[in-house]
């Protein structure tokens, strides 16, 4: 059954995240923020080379505000590229799963010595700043390649279902996987949505942050484009275990402002979600190399 839902965006602002050289000289991207106990918030960001510098790809930082828009980073990333080869090219797409012990899992793409090849990893520790690496989460197939930017929900039946953005031909799409544990293993299932041939999302998808206040009615901000790779943030809703879709925008929710430049990066990627009080907090990034906050309310 088809449901009616649809949001609207009320004020858009940018976010700030200080911290030593080695944080303060890159690009920003994929900020995964949630609410801590007391209130503030907590971020995981991937942090990038600008534009002519080389190294890796990127590394994974943990930073701290009180209103969820200035952050403060920590003095060393949480996840660095290495020693192993799975990801001595670049730690990417940070995505947290919090557990009732205080632990956590953080899945997140490493990216090889070609810098051309990801692998979708994972790991653990008792907390963001004690991790050990555990390898490789989901391997690619001849199928799916270049696994990565996991996003990870418990249904009410107790079962765990993981998102993930794959490569197959010249597009990138969205996989669903399921398991019984919120570190796998995770068994492959037929692709929850695709693209739309006359739609903004008409070529590539990539996977978003769920919005679980209703569980019955989950609803992915996710991330599409066209062959151009013109990336705009869209909105899907799901039945509750995921099995199929019952509502999917007509028009992008975001859309990247005009750039004065024709040859500029054209993207709007979102990363995460936070609810605060009646509204919707959604981070993106910008450009791959700013991050924002749009406020949303439900309609």
């Amino acid at each position: 059954m088809t449901v009616s839902v649809d949001f609207n965006v009320e004020q858009i602002n940018p976010l700030t995240m200080v911290g030593n050289e080695a944080v303060s000289r890159r690009d920003l991207m994929s900020p995964y923020i949630w609410r801590l106990d007391d209130g503030s918030y907590a971020m995981l960001v991937r942090a990038v080379p600008r534009p002519g510098e080389t190294g890796d790809t990127g590394t994974i930082w943990y930073a701290t505000s009180s209103d969820g828009l200035c952050f403060s980073a920590t003095d060393v990333p949480v996840l660095s590229p290495g020693p192993g080869p799975d990801d001595i090219g670049g730690c990417e797409d940070p995505t947290p799963v919090f557990r009732a012990d205080g632990s956590v899992v953080i899945y997140y793409t490493g990216v090889d010595e070609t810098r051309t090849h990801g692998e979708m990893l994972y790991a653990t520790g008792p907390s963001i700043n004690r991790l050990e690496k555990q390898g490789v989460a989901m391997q690619n197939t001849p199928t799916q390649g270049n696994i990565k930017e996991a996003t990870v929900d418990r249904t009410t039946s107790g079962g765990w279902r993981m998102f993930f953005e794959f490569a197959r031909g010249e597009a990138s799409l969205v996989g669903l996987a399921v398991s019984d544990g919120d570190a796998g293993p995770w068994i492959d299932k037929s692709d929850p949505f695709a693209p739309r041939p006359d739609g903004w999302d008409s070529w590539h998808l990539s996977t978003g942050p769920l919005l679980t206040t209703d569980k019955e009615r989950p609803v992915m901000f996710y991330n599409g484009a066209t062959h151009d790779a013109r990336w705009r943030i869209g909105w899907i809703a799901f039945d509750a275990e995921y099995t199929k879709v019952v509502g999917r925008c007509v028009e992008p929710l975001i859309t990247p402002p005009p750039s004065l430049e024709r040859t500029a990066t054209d993207i709007a990627f979102a990363a995460s979600v936070v609810n605060v009080g009646d509204e919707i907090w959604l981070y993106y990034s910008l450009a791959d190399t700013h991050l924002y906050r749009a406020i949303i309310r439900q309609s």
